[in-house]
């Protein structure tokens, strides 16, 4: 990627994303750095109440100045959506109405069978495999986001 490309644009503001896995028990979490090119994993967030969550969402969109939030939507392999599909959608609407930055769902099918897969390659213990999947998840759906935002070609002028 040249130069060119890493520079901020409205299409690509200059700020830190932060990418969630949420589950019911932990939200996976996963930060970029400030050019949007990388992701990498930050302490999973083991959930209490809705409150207590967002206030600790909150202490990190200000400590790392994000500016987007990309959350993994849950999808069916054929695609379709469910019914952890809308608890998402319903999550993404709060972070949208708490935080006032823009979210986005992100197809996260696969990424913790491909979190796992990845994990099984190191000399992790079971028990620290568990504890890394949430995050590698994390990780792995900002990643796929970046990378998609990166390749898409500029809108022509109008």
């Amino acid at each position: 990627m040249s130069l060119e490309e890493r520079k901020p644009s409205p299409d690509r503001p200059l700020g830190r994303v932060l990418g969630l896995d949420v589950g019911s028990r932990r939200i996976g979490l996963a930060i970029s750095d400030p050019l949007g090119i990388t992701a990498q994993g930050l302490e999973t967030l083991q959930r209490r109440n809705k409150r207590q969550d967002l206030a600790a969402l909150e202490h990190l969109i200000h400590a790392y100045a994000v500016r987007e939030i990309v959350v993994g939507l849950p999808l069916r392999m054929s695609g379709a959506e469910g019914t952890q599909s809308e608890k998402m959608q319903a999550f993404a609407d709060d972070l949208r109405k708490r935080f006032r930055l823009p979210v986005h769902l992100w197809d996260e099918r696969l990424t913790s069978a491909e979190a796992n897969r990845l994990l099984r390659e190191t000399e992790l213990s079971i028990e620290k495999r568990a504890k890394a999947v949430d995050r590698m998840a994390a990780v792995l759906i900002l990643q796929a986001w970046m990378e998609k935002r990166l390749v898409r070609p500029s809108q022509p002028a109008v």
